[in-house]
């Protein structure tokens, strides 16, 4: 646990002295040379596989994507389940150069949105009620036209693994007015970066794009069909994992919803 914990706060370090001269280059690009955006990109393409590589060798973070020939040409909409940051970094090399929605106060950083809003990230301003819907959807529209992958996380925030579900109509008001495939996306790293802890522990964490969702199903009928294709196959690859066995500890309450879920499906394995 201790070393462990050492592991972890290098990482941390190594994170933020590398993220924010980076943050500052980029942000200072956008602003002062916005037609440098393929090299902005490029750094950003770069930050993202040093994430990659510092939580493989100073923590023990292996990564594991499958399924991106699930993902069609051009524009779409890939909905995935949020368990840690490592989500961004695992999915990003899969999807061309897409556009995030992300909260609006993240935008608001001085530099690091600056950068962000450059590398086409869709606001979502939260305190505009009902208003900040339609601001999203034109953004996301924007970003489909122009080919551009839009990604978002339909529970809005990161959650526990095996915690219960609560998606959010967001996706599914997107869904309805772009009419695009979305790809839902399972994932398996709250074993290993928690939500709420400090302590990164080692394995594979594992992402998986799933069957898109073809436009033309009611809001209800497709809402249902991406919890059912999300929840089913993360449940199943965190059993998997669970199986083979987890370096963190495992607290009574992941233990009873283990236990439960092998009892559900572990036959199936």
């Amino acid at each position: 646990m201790i070393f462990q914990a050492l592991r972890s706060l290098v990482f941390y370090l190594v994170f933020f002295v590398h993220t924010i001269p980076l943050a500052i280059v980029i942000g200072l690009m956008a602003k002062l040379t916005p037609g440098w955006r393929g090299a902005g990109w490029a750094l950003g393409q770069y930050w993202n596989s040093a994430n990659l590589f510092f939580l493989r060798w100073l923590v023990g973070i292996r990564t594991r994507v499958t399924g991106a020939e699930n993902i069609p040409e051009g524009g779409v909409i890939i909905g995935a389940k949020h368990q840690s940051d490592w989500d961004i970094f695992a999915i990003l090399p899969h999807v061309g150069h897409p556009a995030f929605i992300a909260k609006k106060e993240l935008l608001d950083i001085p530099l690091f949105g600056w950068a962000a809003k450059w590398m086409d990230t869709i606001p979502v301003d939260r305190k505009r009620g009902k208003d900040a819907l339609p601001l999203m959807m034109a953004g996301a529209k924007d970003a489909l036209e122009r080919g551009r992958r839009v990604i978002i996380f339909p529970e809005g925030t990161r959650r526990a693994p095996l915690d219960v579900p609560a998606y959010r109509s967001g996706i599914v008001k997107m869904y309805l007015a772009l009419d695009v495939p979305v790809v839902p996306v399972a994932l398996t790293s709250g074993l290993y970066w928690g939500r709420n802890s400090l302590v990164l522990w080692p394995g594979t964490a594992r992402a998986k794009f799933l069957e898109p969702i073809l436009p033309g199903l009611s809001g209800e009928e497709f809402l249902a069909t991406l919890i059912e294709r999300i929840e089913t196959e993360t449940n199943r690859m965190v059993l998997e994992d669970a199986r083979e066995g987890l370096a963190r500890p495992i607290s009574p309450r992941l233990r009873e919803r283990l236990d439960a879920l092998e009892a559900e499906i572990g036959a199936e394995l």
